[in-house]
This record gives C-alpha cells, sequence and structure tokens, in this order.
C-alpha cells in the first residue's frame, strides 16, 4: 500500500470514528485508544514507524499549543501549586520509582537505562481524563489542575529523560 494512501486513510478513519464517538456522546479519546488498539490486530494495517524527530517536532508542539489555547491562564495562576506539584513533581517520583522497580528486576539493565525507561512511562496523559471529567461535572478546579499538569508532564519527563 502507499504510504499516501494509507495516511489519506489512517486520517479519515480518525475523523471518521471522531465523529461518531461525538455523535454518541462517548469521549473521542479513549473511543481513538480502543480503536487503535483493534487496528493493531488487523493483518491488513501495516506498521507504522516514526522516528523521534517527527514526534518531537511534528506532533507534540501543535498538540500542546491547542491544550495550551483552551487553559485559562488566571485559573492555571491560581492552580499553580497543584499542578507544579503534579507536573514536576510526580513526574520525578515516578521516574525514580520505576527505574529502581526495573534495575531491581532486571539486574543487568544499568541505572541511567532503568531511569530513561522510568522517564518515559512517568507522565500520565491526562487528555482522556479531562475529557471525562468535564463530561461527568467535575469542579472547574480539578479539571483546570488535570489541564496545566498535562501542559508540564511532557516537558518534564523529557528533560528527565
Amino acid at each position: 500500500m502507499d504510504i499516501a494512501l494509507f495516511l489519506v486513510a489512517m486520517t479519515s478513519g480518525v475523523l471518521v470514528v471522531t465523529a461518531v464517538s461525538e455523535r454518541l456522546d462517548l469521549p473521542s479519546p479513549l473511543v481513538l485508544i480502543v480503536v487503535g488498539v483493534i487496528a493493531s490486530y488487523v493483518p491488513a494495517v501495516p506498521e507504522v514507524h516514526l522516528e523521534p524527530e517527527i514526534v518531537l517536532l511534528g506532533l507534540l508542539p501543535p498538540l500542546l499549543y491547542a491544550a495550551a489555547l483552551q487553559t485559562s491562564l488566571v485559573d492555571f495562576n491560581a492552580n499553580r501549586r497543584p499542578i507544579l506539584l503534579l507536573s514536576v513533581g510526580l513526574v520525578v517520583f515516578t521516574t525514580f520509582g520505576v527505574g529502581a522497580l526495573v534495575h531491581l528486576l532486571l539486574p543487568g539493565v544499568s541505572w541511567p537505562a532503568a531511569l530513561a525507561i522510568g522517564a518515559v512511562v512517568a507522565p500520565p496523559d491526562a487528555v482522556a481524563a479531562t475529557a471525562i471529567g468535564r463530561r461527568i461535572g467535575l469542579p472547574r478546579r480539578i479539571v483546570t489542575i488535570l489541564e496545566g499538569e498535562s501542559l508540564l508532564n511532557d516537558a518534564t519527563a523529557l528533560v528527565a529523560l
């Protein structure tokens, strides 16, 4: 299959799944994850290999920019302390915790490699949690903290890596 045709088909699929999930009043990030997992088991779907530069320069900045546009600066400043504790403190704690566990369970893995694994898995993605939180009526302060934390936790993990 031609790569351009595959990219058009994948983009169209994402748009269709997003439209259907919004029509059915389901959180689209969760539906997209489920569809992606199911598609990964279909033999006709080719493997996609992304270079790190494409993700860091082409995908991550637009996603962070879109999330930043939706975040209220006033609310962000009002909740700066819990946002920083979660986005920096929790990610660093998780990095070292996962790194120590990997090093303990796999003694052949060096400390730098174990900490790199910890940094990769440390940042939680709060997009789905925010979508569900808004839908079920979480207080605005909690949603603001989730959004602010999701803006900064990836940066913390990249620095740790």
